[in-house]
């Protein structure tokens, strides 16, 4: 989806079209981007950008609250318009999904049709465009559709994929992030063509496990699969704070409440997880975790506490002001229990 929250709002409220927006936390409260709108992006405006910066860059922006049961609502109007082509649906994000549609429920033998069909039912449905990206794999399907927004929709043909590849900035890479792309150009690697130049083995010794992957990509290669039973691999909350915490009971009491909510996100007790992360960002922007992992399932908002407050007291949280808490759980019950059937099925044949 192009702007997803960002549209949404500009759909809802008519005066807002063609107008600087974004939703997230205002800057009086010290909040970040969540969405900005094209015309925001205007302004070099972007998502994780804090709102005090976007507000310097546009005085006029007009910064909106998200509303996410409205855009979950929405979401699951496009995900019921998907399944009216295949059941090959895995959602990345509420605004963001992998089709595979090889074989699909309307015989179609054209992806690229099937693409713009659903491009046409969801404006007709909802009112909002989407960019679609065509391709052989997740990784090709993923770079395309980012390459003609809003509203476009690019094919990258199989004969096509390795000439097209070499000629990507490294920076266009789908899974090479800021950090990385700056380690990159510093070794030399400014496209896809520098890239391939690289063996597998050099690639890991500089970027570890994540080496293979690029080495991959640069030769336009993906064999995952498009899996539409993802099982999350984490539950968790974050809350950050308009004022930071220095102190310690403002701190507990605040990992408290956000206990609570991830127990009641993973089921009020139904499921757990044996590994409990605390995250800890400070009032410079550092940000650290620590993690443990234990021999028995934790579900309860005390269980996860009592492992938080442990946790806190190998950072500097006392020592440094704290603008955000978050508390997560993974290793998780259902997951392993996936895992456990699905190595089950490979026995029995």
């Amino acid at each position: 989806m192009d702007a997803f929250f960002a549209s949404v709002e500009q759909r809802d409220e008519p005066s807002y079209k063609g107008k600087p927006l974004v939703v997230g936390g205002s800057p009086e409260s010290r909040g970040v981007v969540a969405a900005a709108s094209y015309e925001a992006r205007q302004y070099g405006i972007h998502s994780a950008m804090p709102s005090r910066t976007a507000l310097q860059r546009c005085p006029h922006l007009i910064f909106l609250r998200p509303r996410f049961e409205v855009y979950k609502a929405v979401s699951q109007q496009i995900r019921e318009i998907f399944f009216q082509y295949t059941d090959l649906v895995e959602p990345l994000s509420l605004d963001e999904a992998y089709l595979d549609v090889s074989t699909n429920k309307k015989g179609e033998s054209s992806a690229t049709l099937i693409a713009r069909e659903i491009k046409v039912r969801i404006f007709e449905e909802t009112d909002l465009t989407a960019s679609a990206g065509v391709s052989i794999n997740k990784f090709l399907a993923k770079t395309a559709s980012g390459l003609k927004k809003p509203n476009g929709l690019c094919l990258i043909r199989p004969e096509k994929a390795e000439s097209f590849v070499e000629t990507l900035e490294i920076e266009q890479f789908y899974g090479i992030g800021k950090v990385t792309a700056e380690k990159m150009r510093a070794l030399g690697i400014f496209n896809g063509k520098d890239l391939k130049s690289w063996s597998e083995a050099a690639l890991v010794e500089k970027f570890g496990k994540m080496g293979r992957f690029y080495y991959q990509i640069a030769r336009a290669q993906d064999d995952r699969m498009v899996e539409p039973n993802r099982i999350s691999k984490s539950v968790g909350a974050e809350e950050s704070f308009a004022v930071d915490l220095s102190e310690r009971r403002d701190m507990l009491g605040a990992l408290a409440e956000i206990a609570t909510t991830v127990e009641r996100r993973l089921g009020d007790g139904k499921n757990g997880g044996r590994t409990v992360t605390l995250k800890v960002k400070y009032a410079d922007y550092k940000q650290v975790t620590r993690s443990r992992t234990l021999a028995e399932s934790v579900s309860s908002a005390e269980s996860m506490l009592d492992i938080a407050i442990e946790l806190l007291d190998d950072t500097e949280a006392e020592k440094k002001r704290v603008r955000l808490l978050g508390i997560s759980v993974s290793n998780l019950d259902s997951e392993r229990e996936s895992n456990e059937f699905q190595q089950l099925s490979i026995d029995l044949h």
